[in-house]
């Protein structure tokens, strides 16, 4: 799906606990960045939605990816079965922010996700954001960051 203009880019980058979420103002060419829950990410969507703010969501959807398979000689079974546990935690996730943005009517991407990441440092030389920032809040914004 094309994505067309829209005021506000919502990037997020789901997790169990606290999934990375970035704001982009396009027309002001603004960043804003935070952790929610699961639950605060629904108010947040939905208070956006309420203040009449035309947004559409760019979910980082890691299923995507044509293999999850991440067993290494140096792991035992026991790592590789956590490893697979989170991965499959993290895919429901966002399957589920999907449902949630297709029950609040919020139009949205979804993205396969970059093996590259960025440090705090390089984030901030590209985006000229000065808060502080942990990988999943970078990997968010960078989903959104001059849209």
């Amino acid at each position: 799906m094309k994505i067309k203009h829209y005021e506000y880019y919502v990037g997020i980058d789901p997790d169990v606990t606290k999934s990375g979420v970035a704001l982009w103002n396009r027309l002001e060419k603004k960043l804003y960045i935070t952790n929610l829950s699961f639950f605060e990410l629904f108010d947040y969507l939905k208070d956006l939605q309420t203040q009449n703010k035309a947004i559409c969501a760019i979910i980082e959807a890691g299923r995507l990816n044509l293999s999850n398979w991440h067993l290494k000689s140096e792991f035992g079974a026991a790592v590789s079965s956590q490893i697979g546990k989170r991965t499959g935690a993290n895919h429901e996730t966002e399957k589920k922010i999907e449902e949630m943005c297709i029950y609040l009517k919020i139009p949205f991407e979804l993205v396969r996700p970059t093996s590259s990441k960025l440090d705090a440092k390089t984030f901030k030389a590209i985006t000229k954001y000065e808060g502080r920032t942990n990988q999943d809040e970078r990997d968010a914004a960078m989903l959104v960051f001059g849209k």
